[in-house]
């Protein structure tokens, strides 16, 4: 596996990855709009922010001198100053995803545990989350790796 931040020729996959979570879409059916190009921008020169991806080791088949990797999981990690914490950032994880077919392989725990170890060498003092009250298996998950449910979330969608 290899773990990385995500660049732009992975965009399509990571929004298959966003955009159903039950099934694998192939990336090349997905449109890549605008609003998806200037976030995907802004998030890459945001140095607080970082679009990360677990991708298979490309395997060449037939000879080919490049083999494009797969895209197996994404997450969005945000880093937050804070006065708390004696002044620690925090870590926030976002948009967490494995492929449907891949998932009970380990490859979630893993993306966690890499993205956490990125955070603690940035020297963060906390990794935190939210996640939809209808996902209880990712509930389970998390609870699994040691997150705790120590707050209640709130949203307020400002779209009309």
């Amino acid at each position: 596996m290899i773990f990385r931040e995500a660049t732009r020729q992975d965009l399509p996959a990571v929004l298959a990855l966003l955009a159903d979570e039950d099934t694998v879409l192939d990336p090349a059916s997905i449109v890549v709009g605008e609003a998806h190009e200037r976030a995907f921008a802004a998030i890459g020169a945001d140095p607080r922010n970082e679009m990360l991806v677990l991708t298979d080791e490309p395997s060449r088949a037939d000879g080919a001198e490049e083999a494009d990797e797969v895209v197996l999981g994404c997450l969005q990690l945000t880093y937050i100053p804070g006065l708390g914490r004696d002044g620690q950032e925090r870590a926030l994880v976002e948009a967490v995803r494995i492929r449907a077919d891949r998932r009970g392989s380990g490859l979630g725990a893993e993306l966690m545990r890499l993205a956490t170890e990125r955070a603690r060498a940035r020297g963060c003092g906390l990794v935190q989350l939210t996640s939809n009250k209808r996902r209880t298996a990712a509930h389970r998950f998390y609870e699994r790796l040691g997150f705790a449910r120590s707050h209640e979330g709130f949203k307020l969608d400002l779209e009309p």
